[in-house]
This record gives C-alpha cells, structure tokens and sequence, in this order.
C-alpha cells in the first residue's frame, strides 16, 4: 500500500512539472530514460548471474551450510554467499527467515543479511563505472 502511494506521489510531482514547465520535464525524462537505457545491459547481466545462482543454491543447501553449528566456517561462508548475491531487501528478510526456520544459524544470518546489504561484489562494474574506482577528497 505505501509502495503505491509513494507512485501517486512521484506521479503528481510529475504532472507538476509537466505543467510547470513542459520542456525541463521532457528533457529530465529523456536523461531520465538515456541513463536507464545505459544501465540496463549490466543490470541484466547481473539478474541473469544471480538468478542462476539462486537456482542452484536452494534455501535447504544454504542452510546446511551456514547452519548454527557451522561456527565460524558457517559465519564464512555466509559473507562470502552474502557477497555476491543479489537481492533486494523485501526478499532478504523473508528469506532469511525461511533460513533461520531451516536450521541456520542466527550469527551466520546476520553475517549473510549484513554483507547482502553492504557488500556487492557482483555489482562492482556498475558501481565504478558510475561512482569511479577512487575518491580523492583532498583539497588542493
């Protein structure tokens, strides 16, 4: 429900706009739509690895895996799977949860859900070639 009233929101802001001011809104769509297309053959590619990736890492193989007798091998191996998969936070959690039901660990899950959040290392390309490899914040 919240999902579709922030869509109503950014949908009338739209429309403001447009009316406000119709060429600054056709030109902000069309970079709006220049940067998805840009983005969007690696965002496939990296949908494309995760999801084979999940199909061959069942919940029950992860959880025999990383579970809470596991230690720190399990705790290991947990941010090394948490690392590079990629899923979103509203899958994340329920999975999670599926995990902990199954037989995981509650260190290795948090281990797991930290690193999924954090850590992208399958989203790396993406990243440096849209935020760069470095940052120099030195004043000259």
């Amino acid at each position: 429900m919240f999902t579709i009233f922030m869509y109503i929101v950014a949908f009338s802001f739209l429309f403001l706009s447009y009316f406000m001011d119709k060429k600054k809104t056709l030109k902000a769509l069309k970079k709006a739509w220049k940067s998805f297309e840009n983005i969007l053959p690696q965002f496939l590619s990296i949908l494309v690895i995760i999801g084979i990736m999940l199909a061959v890492l069942s919940p029950e193989i992860i959880s025999g895996l990383i579970g809470q007798k596991s230690g720190w091998l399990g705790m290991l191996i947990a941010s090394l799977i948490g690392s590079i998969t990629l899923i979103p936070g509203f899958v994340a959690f329920p999975l999670a949860s599926a995990l902990l039901k199954s037989g995981a660990g509650f260190m290795q899950i948090a281990v797991f859900i930290s690193t999924l959040m954090m850590v992208g290392i399958v989203t790396i390309p993406v990243e440096i070639k849209y935020f760069g490899k470095k940052s120099d914040n030195t004043e000259k």
